[in-house]
């Protein structure tokens, strides 16, 4: 990791800094914030005149992938006293992937709103943003790229590897894979009960290349963390360090003035992209990036991610895209920095980051350590990104799928839809000997979109019957307007749009309906005539309102459709918001 010097950084003066209208003024207001403030049990020469750095912590006591970021929190105030800063740790909402019903997506503009609100209305001048769970990374980035503050993104690190009885286990991946197994009858409840303390056994995110690494490694691409941040262990002394330097590093930002907007460039956003389907990452990142872009006034579509995945390989050997290694694993390997020195020609090399005048400087000397884990050019994972974009008349606004994950003779397939309306109804029904499911069908799940989950779940991955698991069977063509986990894997179409509950072409297949799925050529098509769709159409209802009050209904009404990153329309659009008159 590269060293910076504090002492010869260019100082702002104290009359400079934004949270000088709090604390510098002769008014009354000003008075009484310096009065309070010694109420707190702060000296005058502890903050006055200093950079005030707002470190937004997503710590709880029910979210396992941030339960040490309240330590953490002490290693990032560490940094920032040690640069001439002042910190004040500020609570945020905890979005916990593995507990917040029905899916934490449903609040990640909740989180996004608070840290953009929070970071307006208090005397802040800089921000650091503690985050790591799915949907944290891209509502804290999201909310900071509205307020345009400088910020420093400290990911919460990855956990370390399961194991059982021998195996190293993937959280997540092999969560599916065994529960499969014991449907399938091949492992029992004894095996079951050893799993359950072997597959998560530390603080910190999913240890695959699921959707929490792939968002902190965008996050790292992006360049709004500290370099090789985004794949040290959660409870590596490298995880206390990194935090610090976050620290040290955001009290130079504010002295250099570089916000938000100046890192977050349509190149960076390139290269993120880049990233993502370089590492086989996960669907999710398409939509938690289109949104962030948005906030950041870049245009990023569907279309951008198609074009990048066809010029870029998948290199990193990382589960469940790659079939071997876990992050950390991918961390000795030579992290983000040496999977970027691999890929440098596809780079925007001159851009800055939070750390380096130009991404060229972060990245140089960076090297790689294992070439199985992070493959060279020459010996990829696949020869091109790990996500396609799918068009066809049964998703005009597009869908997604991660073909790397899929058993290759799916990704041309065609066969006859098996239709559930709801997952509850899925989950009741899809062992019933009547439907006469064969591996040949397309499950085909509806209602399950941003309006219709509510909040766009990840029940992509859709179970297969218990007697084809018996069989043998591992992977089926499975399409929805929901989400999956980025740990999990198979042959399923998502993120279709628009959705079937706002009356998108989902909601006209009927069971029997012939599907073709043809990934080379990009196509996801009903095989069905216009006019009987047409006559479909005329006979559609919309499905009842979800909520009819509270926030649930402020998201019916805002949230826009995955293709444009499901964020709200009132926060999504361009438009100036002064900051507050604090005198």
């Amino acid at each position: 990791m590269v060293h910076m010097s504090h002492t010869n950084q260019p100082r702002k003066r104290p009359e400079d800094l934004r949270s000088h209208q709090w604390y510098g003024t002769d008014g009354l207001r000003s008075f009484s914030h310096r009065a309070r403030t010694r109420q707190l049990g702060y000296l005058p020469e502890e903050h006055l005149g200093k950079p005030v750095i707002a470190i937004l912590n997503t710590w709880s006591d029910i979210n396992p992938c941030h339960v040490h970021l309240r330590d953490r929190a002490q290693a990032v105030k560490r940094g920032v006293w040690q640069a001439g800063g002042f910190p004040l740790e500020f609570p945020v909402s905890t979005l916990s992937e593995t507990f917040q019903k029905p899916t934490p997506m449903l609040y990640r503009n909740l989180l996004a709103m608070e840290t953009e609100e929070l970071l307006r209305s208090y005397p802040v001048d800089g921000a650091v943003l503690m985050g790591g769970c799915d949907k944290s990374t891209p509502a804290l980035l999201m909310g900071a790229a509205s307020a345009d503050l400088p910020a420093v993104f400290v990911p919460a690190g990855p956990m370390l590897p399961g194991h059982w009885r021998g195996e190293v286990l993937g959280s997540g991946t092999d969560m599916w894979k065994y529960w499969d197994d014991k449907r399938a009858g091949v492992i029992g409840d004894c095996e079951m009960q050893e799993l359950e303390s072997g597959l998560a056994r530390s603080p910190g995110h999913c240890m695959t290349m699921g959707t929490a690494s792939t968002l902190t490694a965008a996050a790292e691409a992006l360049g709004v963390t500290v370099p090789g941040a985004s794949s040290i262990p959660a409870v590596d002394s490298g995880h206390d360090r990194m935090a610090a330097k976050a620290g040290m590093t955001i009290v130079d930002l504010v002295h250099k003035d570089r916000k938000l907007s100046d890192i977050l460039t349509a190149e960076a956003f390139e290269d993120a992209v880049t990233t993502v389907l370089g590492l086989g990452g996960s669907t999710n990142a398409v939509i938690h990036l289109i949104a962030m872009a948005g906030r950041a006034g870049v245009k990023l579509t569907l279309d951008d991610f198609d074009r990048v995945a066809r010029t870029v390989p998948v290199l990193a050997n990382v589960r469940p895209g790659g079939r071997t290694y876990l992050m950390e694993d991918f961390h000795f390997a030579g992290g983000l920095p040496g999977f970027l020195s691999r890929i440098p020609d596809l780079l925007h090399l001159e851009r800055p980051t939070v750390s380096h005048d130009t991404l060229r400087e972060q990245i140089a000397g960076a090297q790689v350590h294992n070439d199985d884990v992070i493959r060279p050019r020459d010996n990829p994972v696949a020869d091109e990104g790990g996500v396609a974009v799918l068009r066809g008349n049964l998703c005009p606004d597009g869908a997604v799928i991660k073909h790397i994950s899929a058993e290759p003779h799916l990704l041309k397939h065609t066969g006859p839809a098996v239709v559930f309306d709801d997952y509850k109804e899925m989950q009741r029904t899809i062992n019933d000997p009547a439907l006469n499911i064969t591996a040949d069908h397309v499950l085909v799940l509806r209602n399950a979109g941003p309006k219709g989950g509510p909040g766009m779940p990840e029940y992509g991955m859709l179970p297969l019957p218990d007697y084809l698991l018996k069989q043998g069977v591992r992977d089926m063509v499975r399409i929805s307007d929901a989400r999956m986990s980025g740990t999990s894997y198979g042959a399923c179409v998502l993120h279709v749009a628009p959705e079937s509950y706002v009356g998108g072409p989902l909601a006209l297949v009927r069971t029997g309906d012939s599907i073709t799925l043809d990934v080379e050529n990009r196509i996801l098509r009903l095989n069905v005539d216009d006019e009987e769709l047409e006559r479909r159409r005329a006979r559609w209802t919309p499905p009842p309102v979800r909520y009819e009050r509270g926030y649930g209904a402020l998201y019916h009404d805002q949230i826009t459709q995955a293709d444009t990153g499901c964020d709200f329309e009132f926060l999504a659009r361009p438009g100036e918001v002064q900051d507050p008159y604090a005198g």
